[in-house]
């Protein structure tokens, strides 16, 4: 059975199995304001999404990952739609996300429903990386 819910301190070791771009003290902020989710199978968690607040008011998705076992099962999907469900519920109306460009993620969000409104280019020594794309859509 699947199920998602508010992260938790006590997910920190699985969290960070998957997301290794967080901090420990940023960790303890998504899970304290609820911004972040975890997608278990039969109580096992398989699946992460974090967001933040861009500008202060609207949410963008940062991360959303799906242990590689269980990709492509309709894991990513679900957790997509339980937070822009959760957005909806909060009174936000439009969402943002974001990926590389030579990621194939893009097409997953456009399946959802989302749309290209910009990038950006990272290209400062130390800093570079290929350009991210950013979509957004009306919930």
């Amino acid at each position: 059975m699947r199920k998602i819910r508010y992260a938790q301190m006590s997910d920190r070791d699985f969290w960070f199995s998957l997301d290794r771009h967080l901090s420990e003290a940023e960790f303890e902020n998504k899970v304290n304001l609820k911004r972040a989710y975890v997608l278990t199978e039969d109580t096992t968690p398989v699946g992460i999404l974090r967001y933040n607040l861009f500008w202060d008011n609207t949410p963008s998705c940062t991360l959303l990952y799906v242990d590689s076992a269980h990709q492509r099962t309709g894991c990513g999907r679900a957790l997509m739609e339980f937070w822009e469900s959760d957005m909806r519920a909060q009174g936000f109306d439009l969402v943002l996300t974001s990926t590389q460009v030579d990621e194939s993620a893009q097409h997953f969000y456009r399946a959802l429903g989302y749309h290209d409104c910009g990038d950006l280019v990272l290209n400062t020594p130390g800093h570079a990386q290929p350009m991210e794309l950013f979509l957004m859509k009306a919930i």
